[in-house]
């Protein structure tokens, strides 16, 4: 009788969740307990697998040669979905989805034709667009920074954002832009990425934004290893137009090292909330060097791909997640709550529902 009921239910489109058995992520590199993009799908995943009664299983390669074996073994299991995350796992994913039609799939951040496959993208040019305008607000010289990882068409579509968001908020500005290179090994490069960031300083940027992947440590660690820009060594001709940073408490060895005529510097990281690393003193009430993070909610998607079999609505296809969707923002908390004033936040969500809504259309190309 109850299992009539369910059928009958399923069947008005009342979406009543089946028992979930075993589910499976599979990464690119890296770990799960990595606290940015790998970290926060598999807790996504976690979350919603735990909800609805399955068992998370995971694989993390050594080496990206192991990752179409890794999803073969899963789906001779047959387990009720793999999800592969990252670009790396799209060639293993899509082949199992060939061999094994009935197997259902899920990629995330990266896309496959495959019809048993349902692959998440993201809009992430309309998240950066919000990091760039919080850029370009806060700018205390007027040219802000970029390092990307590698130089290829994902990355270009976060450089556009942006490009974009900073000329919004301050149409005077300027963007600074480097890659690290033109391979993979570019999102595993942090001394490279370091060198970028050392660059545009000389520039005059105080606020660098890096899509580089692990590279971005490079970024973070200059940062904070500078800590300001000093009047003094500002390009010719460039000279600090505002300062509002300047109630912010300030940490002793900034105060020491950064004396006279200074402004603060500043990373934007991304994927996750990154904003801990830019605190110096174990004081989350002091300057912190990290002003946001672009967050790209790769966990919304896993909850998502998870809840769609468990509710037995999956269907393959491309899904593209943005600002609409909750899957993209930045990051707001108690390390760099002082550092954007609410009218700052305000204005931010009117750009949100202004893009929501279609009367910003954000590029997503050069």
């Amino acid at each position: 009788m109850k299992k009539a009921l369910y059928t009958v239910l399923l069947g008005l489109g009342l979406g009543l969740a089946q028992p979930l058995g075993n589910v499976a992520m599979v990464f690119s590199e890296g770990a799960k307990t990595d606290p940015t993009f790998n970290g926060v799908a598999y807790g996504g995943a976690l979350r919603a697998v735990q909800q609805f009664g399955g068992r998370l299983f995971d694989f993390e390669p050594t080496n990206p040669s192991q990752i179409p074996e890794a999803v073969r073994r899963f789906a001779a299991e047959r387990f009720d979905l793999i999800i592969g995350l990252g670009f790396a796992t799209e060639p293993g994913v899509a082949a199992a989805a060939r061999e094994f039609r009935e197997q259902r799939f899920a990629l995330i951040d990266t896309a496959t034709e495959a019809p048993n496959v349902a692959s998440y993208v993201f809009r992430e040019n309309e998240g950066t667009f919000l990091v760039g305008y919080i850029a370009g607000r806060l700018s205390q010289t007027g040219v802000v920074g970029f390092v990307g990882g590698m130089d290829i068409p994902l990355i270009h579509k976060f450089e556009v954002g942006y490009r974009e968001g900073v000329r919004r908020a301050c149409p005077a500005c300027r963007v600074v832009v480097g890659y690290v290179g033109n391979t993979p090994a570019a999102f595993s490069d942090p001394a490279k990425a370091k060198e970028i960031a050392a660059f545009q300083r000389s520039q005059g940027a105080d606020i660098i934004y890096a899509a580089a992947g692990a590279s971005g440590l490079g970024v973070f660690d200059y940062v904070k290893q500078v800590k300001c820009l000093k009047a003094s060594e500002l390009p010719r001709g460039l000279r600090f137009r505002s300062n509002p940073f300047a109630r912010v408490p300030k940490y002793e060895a900034y105060n020491r090292e950064c004396a006279g005529e200074t402004r603060p510097m500043f990373f934007i990281g991304g994927d996750g909330n990154l904003n801990f690393l830019g605190d110096t003193d174990s004081n989350p009430a002091t300057l912190n060097h990290g002003l946001t993070c672009m967050l790209k909610r790769v966990d919304v998607a896993a909850q998502m791909a998870v809840e769609a079999v468990a509710r037995g609505t999956f269907r393959g296809g491309l899904v593209s997640l943005g600002l609409k969707e909750n899957g993209l923002g930045y990051a707001l908390d108690l390390y760099n709550q002082a550092l954007i004033p609410e009218s700052l936040r305000r204005e931010l969500e009117a750009v949100r529902q202004a893009i929501i809504a279609g009367r910003i259309v954000v590029p997503d190309k050069r």
